[in-house]
């Protein structure tokens, strides 16, 4: 059987029915250069030869022109359509197509060709899925690992909720940091992250932990939704008692006047407080900035990571 898929339909039908929201003026801290240059356009052609999605152009990251003109960028799999429909996310929601059985191999061709050192992996949510994609994201580190060894692989998961053993196959992939997002604080899940659940998130990370003591974990969330300071707090308080190693902070940033509205711009003083408290708490490394993003400078937060480790393991 097939699906057909009505391509001129509203990239977001579920929120079309929301009133516009709106649109809070940026600050200076907040704004980038306009993306451009023969890098940033080779690093296009690649993906595009290669069949590739990302999700630094699906989910509109405000770091893509300095990703693509360093020939960066993380490659999202199991195709462009979500089937939740988060209140922050710019990714399209909508029915799946199948999965595409020559993806693992063409993400491994376009990591060799941009030369990747360290590449970063996530996926939609593929509730449609019996393992949401577990042994899809296994087969991708598989290709990866055959074609370009001495790259270090990152996954970004989604939370496989309701997904007995999906968790356990990525882990045995082996992948070398493993990322799953809270996104924010538990008092806003039902407004931004329905389809989820807090505290399955952290469960999930802990289980990490668990199956592979030595896999470096990290989580990441937004700020500017509405959370109070001392809901940050107890989240880092909750990730610490999962063992998580490095933690993301970065201003939530509103796609369309249909998403969930920008409440505040966090000022770049207290994304350093942040930093400062989290570090305190024992978190490896922490990365807080208004244009913080889980993948952003991903490779050269890995190696900052092993040494932290290696720091504390002398110590």
């Amino acid at each position: 059987m097939v699906t057909l898929i009505d391509t001129n339909r509203p990239r977001h039908p579920e929120k079309a029915h929301r009133p516009d929201s709106a649109v809070l003026r940026k600050p200076s801290w907040i704004r980038v250069k306009a993306p451009g240059g023969g890098d940033y356009q080779q690093t296009k052609s690649i993906i595009r030869d290669n069949n590739i999605v990302t999700v630094c152009e699906e989910a509109g990251c405000p770091n893509i022109g300095e990703c693509f003109s360093k020939k960066h960028a993380t490659m999202m799999i199991m195709g462009e359509i979500c089937t939740r429909a988060c209140a922050f996310c710019n990714v399209a929601t909508g029915i799946p197509l199948p999965l595409d059985r020559q993806e693992p191999v063409n993400v491994a061709r376009a990591v060799e060709k941009l030369g990747l050192n360290h590449v970063v992996i996530t996926s939609v949510d593929r509730d449609d899925l019996a393992d949401g994609g577990a042994a899809h994201f296994a087969k991708v580190i598989g290709e990866i690992r055959s074609r370009c060894p001495q790259t270090t692989i990152e996954v970004l998961t989604p939370d496989f909720l309701r997904k007995p053993g999906a968790l356990e196959t990525v882990v045995a992939a082996r992948p070398d940091v493993f990322n799953h997002n809270l996104e924010t604080v538990p008092g806003n899940y039902l407004k931004v992250r329905p389809g989820a659940r807090y505290f399955h998130s952290i469960r999930l990370l802990q289980r990490v932990k668990e199956l592979d003591p030595d896999m470096f974990t990290k989580s990441g969330i937004m700020v500017g939704l509405g959370e109070e300071r001392n809901e940050v707090l107890q989240l880092m308080d909750d990730l610490r008692s999962a063992d998580v190693d490095f933690l993301t902070i970065g201003q939530y940033l509103q796609p369309t006047r249909k998403h969930h509205p920008v409440i505040r711009f966090v000022t770049p003083e207290e994304f350093d407080a942040y930093k400062t408290v989290a570090r305190t708490k024992g978190f490896l490394l922490v990365s807080s900035s208004p244009l913080t993003r889980s993948s952003h400078h991903a490779g050269e937060d890995f190696a900052k990571l092993q040494a932290a480790r290696r720091e504390r393991n002398a110590g």
